[in-house]
């Protein structure tokens, strides 16, 4: 008697997406705006701390109140946290593969090395990695205040001046939002050429857009820390 053959399932689309290179870039390009929103919000937030310590702690204690009463304290705020993690962790992956598929389709070196990327290119890939040592030292300093100096629950005006009071920890913060710059200039207009946002005509207007966020964001994060640094936050 023969035995009956297993019918394989068809791949679901998701499955179809991620295993191919157009979807990976998409991935990347969707989780990369995620994260993009995220952080003109933050940065949003941050700049606060020159209002005084009243407006920042109530910024501080609101951000964990939206919702309410239709959703409960912090679920919002979690919510928030899952999504942008997912965001992270997908964006991480298919950027590393997309560089593994890259290098398995061209295992020979070039003879002659030549720098046809911009300088942000080149640096994407050293970016991420110091974005994401950044992001787990960011994390311990701010949110669970493991390896803050002043770590008072409920006071986020004073931990961050005990945080940037450190020179060290300034110093790291600015190379990695530099690095920030750098990755959201060139992933904003990747972005946009992978969801096919680019075209002769809005290419220049593009380009422009991507210059000024990366500018915008670089600077408005660099902000708080430059100002515990020269008094100006205290």
């Amino acid at each position: 008697m023969a035995l009956a053959t297993r019918t394989e399932r068809p791949p679901s689309l998701i499955g179809t997406v991620w295993h191919s290179t157009v979807g990976k870039k998409a991935v990347m390009a969707v989780t990369g705006l995620i994260m993009l929103a995220y952080l003109v919000a933050h940065m949003m937030g941050n700049l606060k701390v020159f209002f005084g310590a009243g407006e920042f702690n109530h910024y501080g204690h609101w951000i964990r109140t939206v919702g309410e009463p239709f959703l409960h304290r912090e679920w919002f705020l979690w919510a928030a946290r899952v999504a942008l993690s997912a965001s992270v962790v997908l964006h991480g992956v298919a950027a590393f593969q997309l560089s593994r598929l890259d290098r398995a389709a061209r295992p020979e070196k070039y003879r002659r090395k030549r720098h046809r990327a911009s300088y942000a290119t080149r640096t994407m890939r050293w970016g991420g990695v110091i974005l994401a040592l950044f992001i787990v030292w960011h994390i311990l300093d701010l949110t669970t205040l493991t390896v803050n100096p002043n770590a008072q629950q409920g006071r986020p005006y004073e931990n961050l001046v005990a945080s940037f009071d450190r020179p060290a920890v300034t110093a790291f913060y600015i190379v990695a939002m530099l690095a920030l710059g750098l990755h959201i200039r060139h992933g904003f207009w990747s972005a946009a050429q992978t969801l096919g946002a680019n075209s002769a005509r809005r290419d220049r207007a593009l380009k422009f857009v991507a210059n000024a966020l990366a500018a915008l964001l670089t600077c408005g994060f660099l902000a708080p820390p430059l100002g515990v640094l020269t008094g100006v936050v205290s």
